[in-house]
């Protein structure tokens, strides 16, 4: 539930720009537009080290307090730096706990699939969040998957979870969010294996047709 919110400590920026920017990096501060709900956008800084560790933790709602005036924002938009690995601004948008979102969750398998107990097997997990819908008081941090019954050759699509209350899947009900199945070397061993069985043995001193001789 969101309506106990990570409190974020904002302060005003007074001057924009990049060079500014990156002064407000070096000193420890994200910067941060919020904007929504009719109001001017407004530019501010926030601590950066906690900010981006509660991103990285699936937070999405916070409450932004600017000089003991506090908002709810939701995470719209981060920038990362040329790297791809550092956040350095994040776009917030004024919102209510009542008013209803899509986003998307990150999915966690939780337990070990009894199909692993078997030699060259492997888990695939191709989909890693789903598209959901809900109020934002509702926003899970993460959908967690039990797959510690799924057996080899097993599969759970998404259809297959039970949301949380107050949670609509929007994703395909068919994406597989895991599957156990043979690794890539067990799979090619038996195909290998299946091909040679299906070969004729060549008899010695069989007579050839007369292309062959």
């Amino acid at each position: 539930m969101n309506e106990k919110a990570p409190v974020l400590k904002g302060e005003v920026r007074e001057r924009l720009g990049s060079r500014y920017s990156k002064r407000l990096r070096d000193a420890g501060r994200l910067p941060v537009v919020v904007y929504g709900h009719g109001k001017d956008p407004a530019s501010i800084s926030v601590d950066a080290k906690e900010t981006i560790r509660y991103i990285h933790d699936g937070e999405r709602v916070f409450t932004i307090d600017v000089a003991g005036e506090q908002e709810t924002v939701l995470l719209r938009d981060v920038q990362f730096d040329y790297l791809g690995d550092g956040i350095i601004h994040a776009d917030l948008s004024r919102v209510d706990l009542d008013e209803t979102t899509h986003a998307h969750v990150h999915v966690v398998l939780k337990g070990e699939a009894v199909g692993l107990k078997e030699a060259n097997t492997l888990l695939l997990h191709p989909i890693t969040e789903l598209s959901i819908e809900c109020k934002l008081r509702d926003l899970p941090h993460e959908i967690e998957v039990n797959i510690s019954d799924l057996e080899l050759d097993g599969i759970i699509h998404a259809g297959d979870i039970e949301m949380p209350k107050g949670v609509t899947l929007l994703s395909d009900k068919e994406d597989i969010l895991a599957q156990v199945t043979h690794s890539a070397a067990e799979a090619a061993s038996n195909e290998e294996a299946e091909v040679s069985s299906d070969a004729q043995p060549e008899v010695v001193g069989e007579k050839k047709d007369d292309a062959g001789e």
